[in-house]
């Protein structure tokens, strides 16, 4: 599962804070003391505060894949990365002109794993519901994972025609 460290958002905030803090808002007061606490004192505190290896499970990030949607003259096209995931993992179901995938991305055994230097791969369930963006054939569809890349692609309804509508 992918988390996120409570210490690297607020080392995140010191920076945005000190990029946009001018020598105006260091000015000193009657003591001679920073108006605005430095933001490197300011994260040297936070530290002391909180252990870096601790881990808030409220800040757990829920995986959302990322997809391609486009069209040819003749079809309506979702390309999803899901490299490393077994097609016996995926879900993908159609409702209302909503298509739905689901699954699930394993990490392997890492049972001796003592620690994390960096965890930036995502490890777990995932999921996309996307409202595509023109009717589709409900009953024509197909899905192929090939290559690490699921391909959905659907026979569009075609609305060429125009259909007059008498007003009663």
């Amino acid at each position: 599962m992918a988390r996120r460290n409570r210490d690297e958002d607020l080392l995140m905030e010191d920076e945005l804070t000190a990029a946009f803090l001018g020598d105006d808002d260091f000015a000193t007061t009657d003591q001679d003391q920073p108006a605005v606490a430095d933001p490197t004192q300011l994260q040297q505190d936070q530290q002391q505060a909180a252990p870096a290896d601790e881990w808030d499970e409220e800040d757990v990030v829920p995986g959302q894949l990322a997809v391609d949607v486009y069209e040819t003259k003749e079809k309506l096209v979702v390309k999803a990365r899901t490299a490393g995931v077994n097609k016996h993992d995926l879900e993908v179901t159609i409702s209302d002109n909503t298509l739905s995938i689901r699954g699930t991305l394993s990490a392997g055994n890492e049972e001796d794993v003592e620690n994390y230097f960096v965890q930036e791969c995502y490890w777990g369930e995932f999921s996309r519901s996307i409202a595509l963006p023109v009717p589709v054939k409900e009953d024509e569809i197909e899905a192929v994972l090939k290559d690490g890349v699921l391909t959905v692609g659907f026979t569009k309804v075609k609305q060429d025609t125009v259909k007059k509508i008498q007003v009663l």
